[in-house]
């Protein structure tokens, strides 16, 4: 996760040489053309203090995902990563540009809290329970409060989590 965080503020140092140029890369609503920027969104962010707003919950949450197994860490980032995109894609203003990480992050968040409910496994369950205590209140980023904000991507990326949750096999 470490790696990936870091390559995240690479980007965006990058990003800051080249005035923005990546910014163009977000998700752009409804054009065809630009659909394929769903893959390339999650890894750009407007600025680093968006940047430094995602990379705890990132790095937190994406540990507490990849110790739920390597393939359910991998099926539950790419769900993740697409229908958050998916939903900005099809649910943002017209001449918007949506980009950053939180979709991928609101659908860890949300793999984390409900992947012990259907795997009946009570390990994962307290796991659930402490990410709801310490990262909870995120869940009012899926509501349209904040201007700005992509409350579309991240209830998308919260519908990806649960789906990644419910599609992987359930142990005994």
């Amino acid at each position: 996760m470490g790696g990936w965080l870091v390559l995240l503020w690479v980007l965006e140092v990058v990003d800051l040489v080249l005035l923005g140029a990546l910014d163009g890369f977000g998700v752009s609503p409804r054009v065809i053309a630009e659909l394929p920027q769903v893959l390339t969104a999650p890894f750009l962010h407007f600025g680093f203090e968006h940047l430094m707003a995602n990379s705890v919950p990132f790095l937190v949450l994406g540990v507490l995902t990849r110790m739920s197994g390597r393939r359910a860490f991998w099926v539950a980032t790419a769900v993740s990563i697409v229908v958050s995109g998916l939903f900005a894609w099809l649910l943002s203003a017209p001449h918007t540009v949506t980009a950053g990480a939180s979709g991928l992050i609101f659908g860890w968040l949300a793999f984390l809290l409900v992947r012990g409910l259907f795997n009946r496994n009570w390990k994962q369950i307290l796991i659930s329970a402490a990410v709801f205590g310490f990262f909870g209140g995120m869940l009012w980023g899926v509501f349209p409060t904040l201007p700005g904000v992509s409350w579309q991507g991240h209830l998308g990326g919260a519908v990806g989590g649960v789906l990644a949750a419910w599609w992987l096999p359930r142990r005994p």
